[in-house]
């Protein structure tokens, strides 16, 4: 590492996130000041149905004060495989289960100054959960939707899709199916 941490200290910790602030020095001797949202991380599912189209979520996003139109994803628990959260996000925001799964890639969301990772997977042969959804309370106002894929992208372009997870996993798959049709 370029820099050499001198002192930490945790401003804040939350259910959600930690606030950290880092004394650094650089290699040329001056000091520095580093701001660091701690975040666990987290999973996204990208469930396609067997014809082909795309299960999304509407959620409220309270920091902008509107619904979101986005993947199924949630935040990982302590030690918890990312696959598993994946999958459980699924069935709880969605109410269906994948057979399959493929990582696709991981992200870092901001890494100017935060230190989340969510890990996005293609969840492949949906059935319907026999529970339902298993939504928390802040999520009872959510709402699924499916979208071919070429609908969702073109949703990106319009920029009724503004979710850079969502983006990303959109186009990791689209470009998947445009190669495995070549």
């Amino acid at each position: 590492m370029e820099l050499k941490q001198l002192k930490r200290e945790i401003l804040y910790r939350g259910r959600v996130i930690d606030l950290i602030v880092d004394e650094v020095e650089y290699p040329s001797g001056i000091k520095g000041v580093r701001e660091i949202v701690h975040h666990p991380g987290g999973a996204v599912a990208v469930p396609i149905l067997d014809d082909g189209r795309v299960l999304l979520v509407k959620q409220l996003r309270y920091p902008f004060g509107n619904h979101v139109l986005e993947l199924p994803a949630g935040k990982l628990s302590p030690g918890e495989d990312p696959q598993v959260c994946a999958s459980r996000e699924l069935e709880e925001e969605t109410g269906w289960l994948a057979d399959h799964w493929e990582k696709l890639t991981s992200i870092y969301t901001s890494p100017g100054f935060c230190d989340e990772v969510l890990h996005i997977f293609l969840a492949t042969g949906l059935r319907e959960s026999p529970h339902g959804h298993k939504r928390g309370e802040g999520e009872f106002s959510m709402t699924v939707h499916s979208f071919l894929l070429g609908e969702a992208m073109s949703l990106i372009e319009q920029g009724e899709i503004q979710d850079s997870k969502t983006i990303c996993g959109l186009l990791l798959v689209s470009r998947r199916m445009l190669w495995r049709d070549r």
